[in-house]
């Protein structure tokens, strides 16, 4: 998209003084004329999309809706800027919500309802129709229409889809909406060439359905040299020259006869919020470029012209429910049923977990987790959310985790910022190392500190997904010393990892494998659980990421028994990685080398990993209550 605004914008400059001709096509003929003056205080459309700084497009291929509850919530700030700032300007506007928000926190939308916005729909998740089949998209509609509608007791009209604007080869979509009875739908942006056989589809128009007639409102472009130049607000807003996209806006508003339908998002009214460091450069200039802008720009056009809702602009009224539930209940009727809301906490709720817990208990089994942190300020808040679900997840399952954070001597605020947001808490210790001796080193300190014999070590960056712990610590049968993650098992999955980066881990991996007892597929994670009598007296030599191989090395030739469980690999979210390329790679040769040198043969071990169903090669209860 970055490319296209560019590209647009280039050739707008060379035109911008021409006058703005568009195509109005009618069903029944093709027509092109211009536009007629109109008044300049005459009212628009503006629409906002209500959604958290993580739950957009440009984080898609690195954040899914099962993580969202790891990150720092920004939501109630920037939807009271933007209600400020409508407020201000007395101005209202249409809101399309998701229904997981209006889920989490619909006291909020039940806020911006009263303020008298409409309310539309936005989905369940930030998800495009493009990964739903016909009747998952018809089930999605009706989830989401439930959690509005329990939000605020209002008939929900209109329709704007989260993820990707519709395609030609989309507008089934738009019969599914009529079908369940929506008014309107704002799906549709001709961008570039789209849509070019059919210019009408720039402007609010009537899309025909077998079911009747639904009315489309596009936000805003115009037509230079027969591209479609979007100029409706949001990303636009921010990578357009203001000067170009200001002139345009005025040439539509004095010249053409339709409204000029906008768009912008809560979170673009938050300059402050994190940065993603894994994002890839486009997608960062898409996300994070002239946020600052945002807001005295939209001040701008809010003074200087009237803006209202869709429901309003079309003429329609917005019905008030007085029973939500028993309009869920039809709604679910006529849809055939929904599916069962996601119980799972997610990121507001977390502030309640402890009250969900269901506590100590003197039959659960106590688990020590070991978390190195170096230089990993921006990292921890992050990771406190993590470990909430965490916690939360191994009580349901029997467990009683105990935390051990290790400063590895960083040189930003880890330490200080670690106190402040796991100090207080009874089932945590951090230890704090007098100088940095490397990640390995900090997971034994880590294991030397921990209570009980069951002990898990984790990143700190959760490039490895902690629940999964739930799973790995049943594993941890009679006779098993260590599970370790394996994201090279056939079984294991990498996501966003650079292919050199695999390519490299894969070989070395490959490399253990030849020289030592057990022929694991991955030697290098440091998402483990121990079995903490097995490896404590252990005689290593390497302290930093070399460590970690060389501990699986050295347990492996010393007879311990070794599962491996297919994980997923991701890249780090927040910060950049600490590993040395390079100098790991030759010191993993050297290791491997020394290896070799000191094999003895172990005729008694024989390969244990998981199979498809995550259960061990060997027989055993897989509770978490039923392991020392």
């Amino acid at each position: 998209m970055g490319a296209d605004v560019l590209s647009a914008t280039d050739s707008a400059r060379e035109i911008v003084s021409r006058d703005v001709t568009v195509a109005l096509q009618d069903r029944s003929c093709v027509d092109t004329v211009t536009c007629s003056d109109s008044t300049s205080r005459r009212q628009h459309i503006l629409t906002v999309g209500l959604e958290d700084w993580f739950q957009v497009g440009a984080f898609q291929q690195l954040i899914n809706h099962e993580q969202w509850y790891r990150f720092e919530t920004r939501l109630e700030r920037s939807t009271r800027a933007t209600l400020d700032l409508l407020d201000h300007h007395n101005t209202k506007a249409t809101f399309f919500v998701l229904g997981w928000v209006a889920q989490e926190v619909p006291e909020l939308v039940a806020d911006v309802a009263t303020r008298g916005h409409e309310i539309a729909s936005r989905g369940f998740y930030h998800r495009s129709v493009r990964d739903l089949s016909r009747e998952e998209f018809r089930e999605d509609l009706l989830r989401t229409q439930e959690a509005l509608v329990a939000a605020t007791g209002q008939r929900i009209l209109g329709y704007r889809v989260a993820e990707g604007w519709l395609r030609p080869e989309d507008l089934w979509a738009l019969d599914v909406l009529a079908e369940e009875g929506y008014a309107y739908d704002s799906s549709i942006l001709p961008l570039g060439f789209r849509f070019r056989s059919e210019p009408w589809r720039r402007f609010v128009h009537a899309h025909e359905t077998p079911v009747g007639a639904l009315q489309e409102v596009p936000p805003s472009s115009v037509r230079i040299a027969g591209c479609n130049l979007p100029i409706s607000g949001g990303n636009w807003f921010r990578q357009i020259p203001h000067t170009l996209l200001k002139h345009l806006v005025r040439r539509w508003d004095h010249r053409c006869e339709h409204p000029l339908v906008t768009y912008f998002h809560t979170w673009e009214l938050d300059p402050e919020q994190p940065r993603i460091s894994a994002v890839d450069r486009l997608n960062r200039v898409r996300h994070y470029r002239n946020l600052d802008k945002m807001r005295w720009v939209l001040a701008e056009h809010l003074s200087r012209y009237r803006f209202g809702t869709v429901a309003e602009s079309l003429g329609l009224e917005i019905e008030r429910v007085d029973d939500a539930k028993r309009v869920c209940q039809w709604t679910a009727t006529i849809g055939g049923g929904l599916a069962p809301l996601d119980p799972r906490p997610s990121t507001p709720a977390l502030r309640s977990l402890s009250s969900l817990s269901p506590g100590p208990s003197a039959l659960a089994t106590p688990v020590s987790i070991v978390i190195p942190c170096y230089n990993e300020e921006s990292t921890l808040p992050y990771l406190a959310r993590t470990l909430e679900r965490l916690e939360f997840e191994l009580q349901g399952v029997g467990c009683e985790p105990q935390f051990v954070f290790v400063d590895d001597r960083s040189s930003d605020a880890t330490w200080d910022t670690m106190q402040a947001v796991f100090g207080a808490r009874s089932n945590v210790r951090l230890v704090r190392h007098e100088q940095n001796a490397g990640v390995s080193a900090a997971i034994r300190t880590g294991i030397a500190n921990a209570d009980h014999e069951i002990v898990c070590s984790m990143d700190c960056d959760c490039s490895y997904d902690p629940l999964e712990l739930t799973r790995m610590i049943p594993l941890l049968t009679d006779g098993v010393d260590l599970v370790t993650a394996s994201p090279y098992h056939p079984q294991g999955h990498v996501k966003n990892v650079p292919g050199w980066r695999l390519l490299l881990s894969r070989g070395l991996s490959t490399l253990y494998r030849l020289v030592l007892p057990q022929k694991l597929h991955t030697w290098t994670s440091c998402f483990r659980v121990y079995r903490k009598s097995a490896v404590k007296d252990l005689l290593l030599r390497e302290n930093g990421f070399l460590g970690t191989a060389e501990l699986v090395g050295r347990l492996s030739q010393a007879g311990g028994q070794i599962v491996e469980y297919p994980a997923t690999l991701e890249v780090r979210i927040f910060g950049e990685s600490k590993m040395k390329t390079c100098r790991t790679i030759v010191g993993h040769l050297w290791l491997i080398m020394r290896l070799l040198r000191e094999r003895q043969p172990h005729p008694q071990l024989t390969e244990r990993s998981v199979d498809g169903a995550g259960m061990a090669a060997s027989d055993g209860n897989h509770r978490c209550g039923s392991h020392v």
